[in-house]
């Protein structure tokens, strides 16, 4: 059985009330699940299961179709200008394209073994998968859904974010490093140790004040600076086999960890910046 809980926050200057959970939605079915991408302009959430991605209408947990032909579900990418969607099948090494309005498959696009997390880079106007096993980036030009390159990353990829400037950011898990893409001219043009954190896989952004996270199996939260590409602070967190992405939004000056294995979340004080939750809009 899988189920989706909603977290309402209450986000208060002084004495901020507590998260709570309004509903919890039984989307029952097979398969095991991975990413849930949020589009919160059309009300709507997708979720990896495996074989499919389940879409589920966020306000009542109504199931509102699948995408269906794919082998191993992993992550989603919506590029709104191009009216497409793309989904990786890990299993089959490809990427889905398909009509984001009606859940249909429009083509599948060759990437490469092991692909799994996906993102979208608006300046370069590209979608970037991240090929585990491959240890590489797979690009793809959105518009005619079309294979552009292989990008060699030197390491086994796990979660990758674009930061908005035409850069994109992947954390490397077996090296314990954070690899910067320049999404222009598709070459890796920095990379740093994320120690003490081992296994980075989950990974956040911060694009207002330049910080990415990087939560680790090791059961530390890395804390880098992206400009000068270096990390600047760490903090413990939960023990966290197989979480790989952290839902954010940035509010007031703390920022809030999920942890999946011990079912809680952390609190941790920031910069004077902002705070994690689990509301995407």
């Amino acid at each position: 059985m899988l189920a989706v809980a909603v977290f309402l926050s209450l986000v208060v200057t002084q004495n901020p009330e507590p998260y709570q959970i309004t509903h919890t939605y039984v989307l029952g079915g097979e398969g095991r699940w991975d990413y849930v991408t949020p589009d919160p302009a059309h009300n709507r959430v997708f979720i990896a299961r495996q074989d499919r991605f389940m879409v589920v209408d966020e306000r009542d947990g109504k199931l509102l179709g699948e995408i269906s032909g794919i082998h191993g579900a992993h992550g989603i990418a919506l590029v709104d200008a191009a009216h497409h969607g793309f989904a990786t099948s890990g299993n089959d090494s490809s990427v889905v394209m398909f009509d984001p309005a009606t859940l249909q498959v429009l083509g599948r696009i060759p990437a490469a073994e092991d692909v799994d997390a996906i993102s979208y880079d608006p300046v370069s106007n590209r979608v970037f998968t991240f090929n585990g096993d491959a240890h590489s980036s797979t690009v793809i030009d959105p518009g005619p859904g079309r294979l552009v390159t292989n990008i060699p990353l030197g390491g086994k990829p796990e979660t990758g974010v674009a930061a908005g400037d035409g850069k994109v950011y992947v954390n490397i898990v077996d090296n314990a490093e954070v690899v910067e893409i320049d999404a222009r001219t598709l070459k890796v043009t920095r990379r740093w140790s994320t120690a003490p954190c081992q296994q980075p896989v989950a990974m956040a952004i911060d694009t207002k004040h330049h910080r990415l996270f990087s939560g680790c199996r090791s059961g530390v939260l890395a804390v880098s600076d992206y400009v000068a590409g270096r990390v600047v602070a760490t903090a413990p967190i939960g023990q966290s086999g197989y979480r790989d992405y952290y839902p954010l939004d940035f509010v007031d000056r703390e920022m809030l960890e999920p942890r999946a294995a011990d079912s809680i979340i952390a609190e941790y004080a920031t910069r004077p910046v902002r705070q994690w939750c689990q509301d995407p809009s």
